[in-house]
């Protein structure tokens, strides 16, 4: 199957997303087509459950390609979006001689997007880096420049805007994720569809099965949908001035429960499922759309293997206050992502925080 292509609409920062199996074989010549030249040093971050995987093929790749490569492992999973791992891994890129011309390469999931991003994103001021994903999950992460790492009191507080020059995405990496994985990324997949377009949630709903199983056809147009729905939001609102903030859809949630959960108990993607639930049983308290949308979100979450009741233990208090201190609050007020219908969602400012606790504890009690 032929590599499929979309772009990133930004002017003079505009890059492809290239999305197919046996990308990885020929990232010489698609970091050629980016303008990488061979005389540009290239440092790759990867984690130590990738690195075994694919690190030496994508070095051999590349230096038979003619690039000078050197390479970071960092650990894996939400701990290596830290203040330690990443003045490690600058100490390393130091110590690799890399200079403003040198180009990072982000191999792997959404934790090493975010971290080898940031990383290319404060280096001197800022070098160039090419996303590179091993995840499903990561198809959202991969594209539109939002780059960060973590402070203990929430997620992706420390971060910056830096677009990668190119995202490069070979679909047979997917093989190797366990299940949970898996699951976790069509999380991102179906929020997609959930703040775009009905007939995408539709399409999701009939080839559920097809999509767990990883066949080929419909998960790279899965991962094309996804794609194309991120890069039209994030042509039009690249630093989440209005628009793009709909691309938060269950975050505000989520992120609070991963932050509560030390970035263990849960993963992003299982968060996010809960926290689009969740957001979904708020619009219903707020008379923006009927029953029948938190029901259908849910049954297709639940279709996917992904959670919708949340972690026995939390208190409705403590996620509240996680929430506040996530970064999409307006003035400490809580501005959250809320459906009006399938494939509708609106930017809500200012919710009441004792409606959001009444819909927390109600659904505390009732999904459990």
């Amino acid at each position: 199957m032929e590599a499929m292509r979309l772009q990133v609409d930004l002017g003079e920062r505009s890059y492809p997303i290239v999305i197919g199996e046996g990308v990885l074989d020929r990232i010489g010549e698609y970091l050629q087509e980016a303008g990488i030249d061979t005389a540009k040093q290239l440092f790759v971050i990867t984690d130590e459950n990738i690195a075994p995987l694919y690190l030496e093929r994508i070095e051999r790749v590349l230096g038979a390609a003619g690039y000078r490569t050197a390479a970071e492992i960092v650990p894996a999973g939400e701990k290596a979006k830290s203040m330690t791992v990443y003045e490690k891994v600058i100490t390393a890129a130091i110590e690799a001689g890399l200079d403003r011309t040198s180009v990072i390469l982000a191999l792997g999931g959404g934790v090493v997007g975010d971290l080898a991003g940031f990383v290319a994103a404060t280096y001197m001021r800022g070098i160039p880096f090419v996303q590179i994903p091993t995840t499903l999950l990561a198809h959202d992460s991969s594209v539109g420049g939002k780059v960060a790492i973590n402070h203990p009191l929430g997620k992706n507080l420390i971060g910056a805007f830096h677009q990668p020059l190119a995202v490069l995405y070979d679909t047979g990496t997917l093989r190797t994720l366990p299940k949970r994985e898996v699951a976790a990324g069509f999380a991102e997949v179906i929020k997609h569809a959930l703040i775009s377009d009905e007939s995408f949630v539709s399409w999701l709903e009939k080839q559920a099965d097809a999509l767990l199983r990883l066949e080929a056809e419909p998960t790279a147009e899965a991962i094309l949908r996804g794609c194309a729905v991120k890069a039209k939001v994030v042509s039009a609102d690249e630093t989440e001035q209005g628009l793009r903030a709909i691309l938060n859809l269950g975050h505000t949630f989520g992120h609070a429960f991963e932050a509560l959960c030390a970035y263990t108990q849960l993963n992003h993607g299982e968060a996010i499922a809960i926290g689009m639930g969740l957001a979904a049983e708020t619009a219903v308290r707020l008379g923006l759309c009927d029953t029948a949308v938190p029901l259908r979100t849910k049954q297709l979450l639940t279709r996917f293997g992904l959670p919708t009741a949340w972690p026995a233990g939390l208190a409705p208090e403590d996620v509240l206050e996680a929430m506040r201190r996530d970064k999409k609050g307006r003035s400490g007020k809580l501005v959250l992502v809320l459906p009006r219908e399938i494939g509708r969602v609106e930017i809500v400012k200012q919710v009441d925080e004792r409606l959001v606790l009444e819909v927390m504890r109600a659904s505390q009690g009732g999904d459990e």
